[in-house]
């Protein structure tokens, strides 16, 4: 018999062609503007002043970097942005999990409504609790403290779901199984569901370490002593056009750009590792749905 030359699914030549230009328009869209922040970083003051887009250097200079760390002090903040998001996203990986373990449990008591209340949370907006957040840590004193910064959003929505797709896949037969045998919760949690649930752990702490890293609202509302400064707070003291790094004079723009840099770091390098996870994470997740 004659193999078909196509499968209904493939795509045309003109097709193909469509399709990589659009995806080399969203690349570019999405490559410009960080190539615009680097060469800005890395150029020196009077050529980073200059208006319009840079995707060249006219001086390549690193005295920007060498301002933050100097004059800015942005070693503190980005020490600060390390270790409270660090922490925060581990103890919330940790208890999403669980939370996710108790939710595929079907003894569960009012499992169906505890799961419609979880998604629930999801559709409240977070500014909207800011003023009430505020409140609670005020009379709990935990306002300019570590303890603040990394108590509050421990719980996610959309975490413990992600994690109960994942356990949910894991045959209950084997828990039941592993019951049977005398083994208990903690280490059928442990041995059984975790192992099969690395992509769905990395893609969690992933999407929780990157919202941690660059969210601004929270710190701004619980944060005004200079020494607990997260990164983005001390960013958006530098760009502000009233502010003043040194008291007399604006951090210069190659400055601002180089900040920006160091601050996408730590998210580069966790990327790079964890990528392997995070494909197979968001396929499982495409395939389920």
């Amino acid at each position: 018999m004659r193999k078909k030359k196509g499968t209904r699914n493939e795509l045309s030549r003109k097709q193909k062609m469509i399709a990589g230009v659009l995806v080399l328009a969203v690349v570019l869209v999405m490559a410009l503007p960080m190539w615009n922040v680097i060469v800005v970083a890395t150029s020196d003051k009077l050529s980073a002043s200059q208006s319009g887009v840079k995707l060249w250097w006219d001086s390549f200079s690193l005295e920007g970097f060498s301002y933050v760390f100097t004059v800015t002090k942005l070693l503190r903040p980005f020490l600060n942005s390390l270790f409270v998001t660090t922490i925060a996203t581990v103890i919330q990986v940790v208890l999403s999990a669980f939370a996710g373990y108790v939710l595929i449990q079907k003894d569960l008591p009012f499992r169906a409504a505890i799961t419609s209340f979880v998604m629930l949370t999801m559709m409240i907006p977070g500014d909207l609790t800011l003023i009430s957040v505020y409140q609670l840590n005020k009379q709990l004193h935990l306002l300019n403290s570590y303890t603040g910064l990394i108590a509050n959003g421990l719980i996610s929505g959309f975490s413990i779901l992600l994690m109960r797709n994942y356990f949910g896949t894991v045959p209950y037969s084997m828990a039941e199984a592993a019951r049977l045998d005398g083994a208990g919760e903690i280490r059928i949690f442990a041995k059984i569901f975790l192992p099969v649930s690395l992509p769905g752990l990395a893609t969690v702490f992933f999407m929780e370490y990157v919202g941690k890293w660059n969210s601004i609202m929270l710190p701004a509302t619980l944060v005004t002593d200079q020494n607990k400064y997260t990164l983005p707070l001390m960013l958006k003291a530098m760009i502000q056009s009233d502010s003043s790094t040194s008291g007399t004079s604006i951090a210069p723009e190659n400055a601002v750009m180089a900040a920006i840099v160091i601050s996408t770091l730590p998210l580069l390098l966790i990327y790079i590792f964890a990528q392997k996870y995070l494909l197979e994470g968001m396929n499982l997740g495409a395939e389920k749905g």
